[in-house]
């Protein structure tokens, strides 16, 4: 999954929310890790075993209230992409 966003001015609550999104996602089965990087814009790329994995993560109370906050607070803009990786490499 890629969740890219444009934030707003100020924290309000953000880094302590990310912070806590990824030892929650982490604590998801079917979570296989993630990778991140923001400079003008975040871009948050999350590693599921399966669609329905993504789905019972969209689901989860404390991940609808970050969701919640971010809509009201935290992006002027956002985009989540559900996409599968049919291969990877590197060194």
């Amino acid at each position: 999954m890629i969740f890219s966003s444009a934030r707003t001015e100020g924290d309000y609550g953000y880094g302590a929310m990310a912070d806590r999104m990824l030892e929650l996602a982490a604590q998801q089965e079917g979570f296989l890790g993630l990778e991140s990087a923001r400079e003008d814009i975040g871009i948050t790329v999350s590693y599921w075993a399966s669609e329905e994995a993504i789905k019972n993560w969209k689901q989860n109370a404390e991940h609808l209230e970050a969701q919640r906050l971010g809509h009201e607070s935290w992006y002027s803009e956002f985009k989540v992409r559900v996409a599968k990786v049919e291969r990877a490499y590197g060194f």
